[in-house]
């Protein structure tokens, strides 16, 4: 179970969309083993002010879409260096969605 610590967010911290491209497919699994080995990344990457969001992966398992909130592009770069994650692309982000108006 992930524990707070991990699950904060900064408010503030500017949000990325960090897309991936994964020739082989994403190897992370569904069941315990996999959201081990996520939540072992994640703690690696407080140092770094790096937080892992949340994720969107396509059908196929080729791509995915990651929300992360970090001081920096550069942050993310070093963070995805240490757990050897490619990187396509980051954009910086603003979140809109239904409840923006209220």
């Amino acid at each position: 179970m992930p524990s707070a610590q991990v699950r904060r967010t900064v408010e503030g911290m500017p949000k990325y969309i960090v897309e991936r491209t994964f020739p082989e497919g994403v190897g992370v699994g569904a069941g315990a083993g996999g959201a081990a080995a996520s939540l072992a990344d994640v703690e690696r990457n407080f140092d770094l002010g790096v937080t892992w969001v949340q994720s969107f992966i396509t059908e196929d398992r080729r791509k995915s879409f990651c929300v992360y909130e970090a001081p920096t592009p550069e942050a993310i770069r070093k963070a995805s260096a240490r757990i050897a994650l490619p990187i396509d692309s980051i954009t910086q982000v603003r979140v809109l969605d239904p409840w923006f108006y209220q």
